[in-house]
């Protein structure tokens, strides 16, 4: 039995059901896929079924305020998803009716659509020739065949991309998409695999030769930079605080936090307060300075740690216009932040 043979016929045994893969429909299988980038499934099914309910149709979610879309995505991470997500989902409405292009060639024009997107959409939707190549496939490919070209590279894109469109069933490349997916990420899984069970443990180059741990390879990726975040949180006698959005680029833009000092290295009480003496809000203003959490709150993202501070200013009244406490949690905040408000119990 071929390779893509055996996957389907292990996809139709151990296939899962998901909302997705009962449809067709171009915008609800799109949608899915963006959620689930970089995204476990059981913590992206939420979030897609959020997003069904209050955008049934392509024409709901082109018309929505992009801070509610922010809202509702908040928690799930990577922003410029949900950025993009709104941004195609006008531009499809604008220029093509509602309908998503129906190749390859023309949904990767799309923002925020890459080739693993726009194969999988081509494939599912539309069943085009083309295969996917996300990290799952890469794993599966790379253990059966034993190729050691490092998957975050050029030369590894063109190799297992080749690869992949060698081994799908042009008669079916829908199926084998999905096939090919669920089968890395739940039998060729990245750690502790039961390959006893596999379908594929006779002709594995890797599991024959000891290097299932090993494979695939991927190249370091730079030392994140440490950043140092000092959030002003504003509490005035009346209950309001100030929350500013983001307008400058960055995973954040468009979301809301508080006032910040970003300083080059770990600050105390008496460091914050020499640099309030040139924060514009407080000029001439009497207010009380505490620090919320003792140690650095540690958020990770993929190029940079946060060390993050929360300093809690009372002053009886605020220099500029603020919102009420018990609205903090309409506007769409990062994770972080989400995390403070909740532990500070506003």
């Amino acid at each position: 039995m071929s390779v893509a043979k055996t996957l389907t016929y292990w996809y139709s045994i151990n296939k899962r059901d998901f909302p997705w893969r009962n449809t067709s429909d171009s915008y609800k299988i799109w949608l899915s896929e963006i959620i689930l980038q970089q995204t476990q499934i059981k913590q992206g099914l939420p979030y897609y079924e959020a997003f069904i309910s209050h955008f049934p149709t392509i024409f709901d979610l082109a018309k929505a305020k992009e801070s509610d879309v922010l809202k509702l995505w908040q928690g799930l991470g990577y922003y410029s998803r949900a950025r993009n997500l709104h941004a195609t989902a006008k531009y499809v409405v604008e220029n093509f009716n509602g309908h998503f292009p129906n190749t390859y060639k023309e949904l990767i024009k799309l923002k925020g659509i890459g080739d693993y997107t726009a194969s999988a959409i081509a494939s599912i939707c539309f069943n085009e020739q083309t295969a996917v190549l996300d990290g799952n496939v890469y794993r599966f490919l790379s253990r059966y065949y034993g190729i050691d070209t490092p998957i975050n590279t050029t030369t590894g894109f063109k190799t297992f991309k080749t690869l992949a469109q060698d081994i799908l069933d042009k008669d079916n490349p829908a199926e084998h998409n999905q096939a090919i997916m669920d089968f890395g990420s739940r039998q060729c899984s990245p750690s502790s695999p039961d390959c006893s069970i596999c379908p594929f443990n006779k002709t594995c180059v890797a599991f024959r030769e000891g290097l299932v741990s090993t494979l695939p390879i991927k190249l370091k990726a730079k030392k994140p930079v440490k950043k140092y975040f000092n959030f002003l949180v504003f509490v005035s006698d009346s209950g309001e605080t100030i929350l500013e959005k983001r307008k400058e680029k960055g995973i954040w833009k468009n979301l809301y936090q508080f006032p910040l000092i970003e300083t080059e290295k770990d600050t105390d009480l008496n460091m914050l307060k020499s640099k309030l003496k040139a924060f514009t809000l407080l000029k001439d203003l009497d207010y009380e300075l505490t620090l919320f959490n003792d140690k650095n709150i540690v958020h990770k993202l993929s190029h940079q740690h946060l060390h993050t501070k929360f300093w809690i200013i009372s002053i009886k009244k605020l220099p500029n216009s603020g919102i009420p406490l018990n609205r903090i949690r309409d506007f769409a905040v990062p994770v972080l932040i989400e995390k403070f408000i909740e532990d500070f119990n506003f």
